[in-house]
């Protein structure tokens, strides 16, 4: 009962959160697309993304020297002051440049948080299950923030005025409340913090009698085992990113290409649909999970579900619902996937610094897609680009079939556990 109570306090704090920073991103995103275009907003799109591949080394950096309370406290203080300066810096008309900096900042901090978070998740509840039912609910609430504030009252210059943006901030900024309130149960620890068990750097608590290892006998940094703390597959991880780089640009980009495309209207329409499409995600992932079909492999398949319902985006606008509905299920499943995966190969001391760089990596493929996509297409011409990415993808996945179906591959063994992972 103790678990489920902090799995439903750690749940509640992350919707809360994500719910808060939806809905000011969107407000945000929107009034670059009207002060500026597509390519502005792809700007502050790459800036988040950015940050979120910087928290990797920084998230790591802190675990080693703060206790779970501590960086998660940390992380969202300085988060809630950044989100009221970069909102209010593109509002006073500050330069883009500037802006961005600071969207780099802030995102950099709340990765760091979200980093944490989930290594809360998974000192409670190991396992895809429990990962990927928290990912569908930040999913969620992203959407749900993100249609909302396309519903919100708007000025002249595309942004809510009076009552509706001093909401826009209280919310934004004091979303994270819950967050430092549940910091103060959180179970991770640092290098040495626990006395009674045997842990290294930021990782879950593991009594020390299962390890071998008297309690602070183990070099720090390093397991028992002697590997370095990140203990996953640097291969696990570029397949990861590649597949955010090839799928992820039109979702991410959904706001202003919708905006673009069929008008603010139907913004609020996509967020809807993308929200449904979480929602069957932890389904999805079990209905997979029985194929036993390798990770990577079942990464590309996510990936196709994440373009396939742009190609004719463009054309239809119920065909924009239907690509983020498909999106919001894909996308939730492949993180929630992905995560899991890292979290099970980390060494304990390392899963909170392995799960920064699994959405670092993953961001950094986002990154380079929101930046390339805008550069290559206007929004009138995603559909050829998505239908590129989606023969890319769909070769791929044969590929990685046939090799896994080739006997002498069966005897030697793929070098990436995760290919091999059911």
């Amino acid at each position: 009962m103790r678990r489920a109570g902090r799995l439903r306090e750690l749940l509640v704090a992350g919707v809360v959160d994500s719910f808060g920073m939806a809905l000011g991103w969107t407000v945000l995103v929107l009034l670059a697309v009207s002060r500026g275009d597509l390519v502005e907003a792809a700007l502050y799109n790459a800036a988040m993304l950015a940050g979120v591949v910087l928290s990797a080394p920084v998230t790591g950096w802190l675990s080693r020297r703060f206790t779970g309370r501590g960086l998660l406290r940390g992380a969202a203080g300085v988060e809630i002051a950044l989100r009221a300066g970069v909102l209010w810096g593109l509002i006073a008309g500050l330069p883009s440049w500037l802006v961005a900096t600071g969207v780099v900042a802030m995102h950099i901090a709340a990765w760091a948080g979200f980093a944490g978070m989930r290594a809360e998740v998974t000192a409670v509840a190991p396992g895809a299950k429990a990962m990927t039912r928290y990912a569908l609910c930040i999913a969620a609430v992203e959407a749900a923030g993100t249609g909302l504030a396309a519903l919100l009252p708007s000025g002249v210059d595309g942004y809510p005025t009076g009552w509706s943006l001093a909401a826009v901030f209280i919310i934004y900024a004091g979303s994270l409340i819950p967050t430092v309130l549940s910091a103060r149960r959180a179970r991770v620890t640092p290098d040495g913090a626990a006395l009674s068990t045997t842990l290294v750097g930021h990782g879950v608590t593991r009594p020390a009698s299962l390890s071998g290892h008297p309690a602070g006998t183990q070099t720090a940094g390093r397991s028992p085992s002697g590997r370095r703390p990140l203990g996953v597959s640097p291969h696990l991880l570029a397949a990861g990113g590649a597949v955010m780089l090839l799928a992820s640009g039109p979702t991410l980009l959904a706001v202003p290409l919708t905006t673009e495309l069929h008008g603010r209207a139907w913004v609020a329409g996509t967020a809807v649909a993308f929200t449904l499409g979480c929602l069957l995600a932890t389904l999805a992932v079990e209905l997979i999970g029985r194929m036993r079909l390798p990770a990577v492999l079942r990464w590309s398949l996510w990936g196709l579900g994440m373009l396939v319902g742009w190609i004719f985006a463009p054309t239809y606008a119920v065909a924009v619902l239907l690509a983020q509905f498909l999106a919001g299920l894909a996308q939730t499943a492949f993180e929630g996937d992905m995560d899991a995966l890292v979290a099970e190969e980390a060494p304990p001391e390392g899963v909170t610094t392995a799960l920064a760089y699994s959405a670092s990596i993953r961001a950094l493929g986002g990154s380079f897609a929101v930046k390339i996509l805008p550069m290559l297409v206007t929004a009138q011409a995603i559909g050829t680009a998505v239908s590129g990415a989606v023969l890319i993808l769909g070769v791929a996945a044969l590929l990685i079939w046939s090799i896994m179906l080739i006997p002498r591959f069966g005897r030697r063994g793929v070098p990436v556990r995760g290919l091999r992972q059911a």
